[in-house]
């Protein structure tokens, strides 16, 4: 049956004439998702659980409901695992948008084919299509724009559902469609494609949509797709890397350029907000400024009297969801030292807040981190105020935004 109206005209089978597009090359991509995607879905689940979401304070999105049912209470060691998994996310998931790309145009006249008589299995396929195609969409549009902050929604919320919608319809997709892909796969050897220039280009065995009944004359080899997508995705990702390995890479990175603090020596490398942004006035940082720690007992303390206790060093990474990170040495007061000073021997667990009332909540597994601890200092030097002068959070293994800057208060509670 053919469609109403001009759609078949407009979009149907007779548009699409490439004659290197059929089940072996939509086959080629998809094998590509189908390992790249489980990876980008993992590892965004984990990122989701660094934030200790179990703590109210922590939780970005506190409607999850049952899709929090796998939540784990976050590890500390070792210290540079969320700089990897939240580093593998972001650019993996920058890498596999030319792939996904490459494989809606690949299977461009399916999309656009009026069904026949509709079975349940092409229903199923239809609709998750709808899942896949808008789920991917909805992720690698926030995504991409949540790395340079350009997103005003609420980019947790849109990302963590929108993930869930995206992952269901790609299993069912699988379901429908994995025997399909290794049969195309076994029709012809990638060896041979690659192998086959302009001029030997020929258009795979007829099938049910994607090879064309009238063919163009080729203008791409498979072998120049195939190039032309795996070295695109190659560009994206060397040019964006530097922003998770930090040292001079970072300043050939396109997306997620921060601002660099001109702070004293050993405060010159990213932040993510600066004081003037975040509206924290020197008056408040001043000599003046003291830290409420509460446990059984309130204190409050000036920050030389800080520096006079005993004091630990540690070589940490800032790690932010946006993919970027950076890793210094800090010396602080361990943050462990600081619950016993309020009277808590064993501490279950710390609620910190902010000048710019930001707040979040530590477990026991983080206060008690060797390297946990509440930083004074960076790379020798005191912290300047873009970095979180006169004091900050740093938690070994934390999401970059855990390790609050222009602490005010820390409540410690006695472990249960």
């Amino acid at each position: 049956m053919p469609p109403p109206g001009r759609a078949r005209s407009a979009l149907g089978p007779g548009r699409w004439r490439s004659p290197v597009r059929g089940p072996w090359l939509t086959s080629v991509f998809g094998l590509v998702l189908l390992i790249g995607i489980p990876i980008e879905f993992l590892t965004g689940l984990v990122s989701y659980a660094a934030y200790n979401p179990g703590f109210r304070s922590n939780d970005p999105n506190p409607k999850h409901g049952l899709f929090g049912l796998y939540l784990f209470d976050w590890l500390t060691s070792p210290g540079w695992v969320y700089r990897l998994t939240e580093g593998i996310h972001v650019m993996l998931g920058l890498a596999l948008v030319p792939v996904v790309l490459a494989k809606l145009w690949s299977v461009m006249p399916r999309l656009f084919a009026w069904p026949r008589w509709p079975s349940v299995a092409q229903v199923l396929e239809r609709a998750s299509l709808i899942l896949v195609v808008g789920g991917v969409a909805v992720e690698m549009t926030t995504g991409i724009l949540n790395i340079d902050y350009l997103t005003t929604i609420n980019f947790y919320s849109a990302h963590f559902f929108g993930a869930w919608a995206f992952i269901a319809g790609f299993v069912v997709h699988v379901c429908l469609k994995f025997g399909d892909m290794l049969t195309a796969l076994r029709s012809r050897r990638l060896r041979t494609e690659l192998r086959t220039g302009l001029a030997d280009t020929r258009p795979e065995e007829a099938d049910d949509g994607l090879v064309p009944l009238e063919p163009a004359a080729p203008t791409i080899s498979r072998r120049g797709i195939l190039a032309l997508v795996g070295g695109t995705s190659l560009v994206v990702v060397l040019s964006n890397v530097g922003d998770t390995i930090g040292g001079f890479t970072r300043r050939f990175a396109v997306f997620g350029t921060h601002y660099r603090s001109n702070g004293p020596a050993g405060n010159d490398f990213p932040v993510n907000h600066t004081a003037a942004a975040r509206r924290i006035a020197a008056s408040q940082t001043g000599p003046d400024w003291r830290l409420v720690v509460t446990g059984t007992q309130r204190l409050s303390v000036s920050r030389t009297q800080l520096t006079s206790m005993r004091l630990t060093s540690a070589a940490m990474p800032i790690a932010c969801t946006e993919g970027w990170s950076t890793t210094q040495t800090w010396t602080g007061v361990p943050l462990a030292d600081l619950a016993r000073l309020a009277g808590i021997e064993r501490p279950g667990s710390a609620w910190i807040e902010s000048l710019d009332s930001l707040t979040v909540t530590l477990s026991a597994v983080q206060i008690g981190a060797a390297d946990a601890m509440l930083a004074l200092r960076v790379n020798g030097a005191d912290l300047s105020l873009d970095h979180g002068f006169p004091a900050r959070v740093m938690v070994p293994a934390a999401p970059g935004t855990h390790n609050l800057k222009w602490i005010k208060r820390i409540a410690f509670s006695e472990a249960s």
